[in-house]
């Protein structure tokens, strides 16, 4: 069949007939495929000889199916085996085969494709896959995805070790219930809907076991093919260490490490924010200027780890007469800074006696046990309407505390009442 022949020929693919195992026909694709250089070659070859002993016997079986009467000469379904070239290579191959007659004969026509390279493509996709896997398994990075509703449609397992909980008991609740405050969740809302998506942006969630834990999102959102918000995709992660770290910091820079209060430029930080919403407001505001009264002599006497001391003691009594939305701060040396929102100057000589009046009470004694005493002298000055900034009620006061010290100290003067000697209030 000569013209038969010229067609298998032209074929593209690998075309191989075999009676009785043994290589009757080969078009130059399947010499080409099995690494001859002329199908003559082959002819003769038992094919089973280039078939992977793994794979012989399922070759085998097919071959008999395929011969069979039940097949009733219907191509089987294409399945991948391996071969070994004349050059000893490991080749994959697509196999599909129907029995015909071949010269007066029963044979078997076989068709082949190469998917060597189609196989490795697939081998290496099951291994990115499986990298990915364990990268996606063991991210320090939660990944989700919510719907428009904020309900999550997927987590990833990092959930775990973040929030504790399986990702099957998050899926399908609300994001907005695992923030312990919904003004975190409304942020970020409002900022995913206006600019389209956040970076490090900052939030709490809390724990399966109550902890509130810092998080920092990574998101963007997501549209449907018209356009509307469908949702939001993209990681959190815990940053708790981190804040902590940065709040210990800021801690650090605005604190008196020796009086625990504010340092003298976060003092004046927070001073000028309550001035400006007092002025904003019209609300009252005072300040008390604080020294205390010859702290030279305490160290000199004593010496300077008992005047530590001494001023811890005044720090102390100072702050439990202050309420806690009063603000305290160490300014430098003795001298100190209470500022009372709200409180206008007559409430503000009130707490200032009560100050003045507990520090008189107050018992000190050294290591050597001598007992002594301290007390302070304290200026008064209110916020006004006409002030120009901080600094002029700033002044004010601090102008009192120069006359309540210039009046023999242990008093109190107020820049718009004079002065109140010890004996007053």
């Amino acid at each position: 069949m000569p013209h038969d022949t010229d067609l298998l020929q032209a074929l593209p693919a690998a075309v191989l007939i075999t009676q009785d195992g043994a290589i009757r026909h080969a078009n130059a694709a399947g010499a080409q495929l099995l690494g001859f250089t002329s199908p003559d070659e082959l002819i003769g070859l038992v094919l089973a000889d280039f078939v992977h002993p793994l794979d012989q016997r399922r070759s085998n079986r097919r071959v008999q199916q395929v011969a069979g009467t039940e097949q009733a000469r219907r191509p089987n379904k294409s399945a991948e085996f391996r071969v070994r070239t004349q050059q000893g290579q490991l080749r994959m191959v697509l196999v599909s085969s129907v029995a015909i007659d071949w010269q007066g004969a029963p044979a078997v026509l076989m068709s082949g494709m190469d998917m060597t390279h189609q196989s490795e493509i697939e081998a290496e996709l099951r291994e990115s896959e499986q990298k990915f896997r364990r990268l996606f398994e063991n991210m320090q990075d939660v990944y989700y995805r919510t719907n428009a509703q904020g309900v999550v449609q997927h987590v990833g397992p990092g959930v775990r070790r973040v929030l504790g909980y399986e990702p099957h008991e998050i899926e399908g609740r609300t994001a907005e219930s695992y923030y312990p405050h919904s003004s975190d969740r409304d942020a970020f809302k409002a900022a995913i809907l206006a600019h389209g998506e956040v970076s490090d942006f900052p939030g709490q969630m809390v724990r399966r076991d109550g902890q509130v834990i810092d998080i920092s999102i990574s998101s963007h959102a997501l549209y449907d093919h018209a356009g509307n918000f469908a949702g939001v995709e993209g990681i959190y992660r815990d940053v708790t260490q981190r804040k902590n770290l940065e709040r210990e910091l800021q801690r650090l820079a605005t604190t008196d490490m020796l009086t625990g209060m504010a340092n003298r430029r976060a003092f004046l930080d927070c001073a000028e924010s309550v001035y400006a919403h007092s002025l904003d407001n019209g609300e009252p505001l005072t300040l008390l200027m604080l020294d205390l009264d010859h702290f030279k002599s305490i160290n000199d006497r004593f010496g300077h780890l008992e005047g530590d001391r001494a001023l811890v003691a005044f720090a102390q009594v100072v702050k439990s007469e202050l309420r806690a939305s009063d603000v305290v701060g160490r300014l430098g040396g003795e001298e100190f800074g209470v500022l009372l929102p709200l409180t206008a100057i007559d409430e503000g000589l009130e707490v200032a006696t009560r100050i003045l009046d507990s520090l008189r009470a107050l018992e000190l004694v050294d290591d050597a046990g001598q007992r002594y005493g301290i007390t302070a002298s304290m200026g008064v000055g209110a916020f006004r309407q006409t002030d120009r900034s901080l600094r002029d009620a700033l002044d004010r006061a601090d102008q009192a505390l120069y006359l309540a010290k210039h009046r023999g100290r242990n008093q109190i003067a107020s820049s718009e009442e004079g002065a109140a000697g010890p004996g007053t209030r």
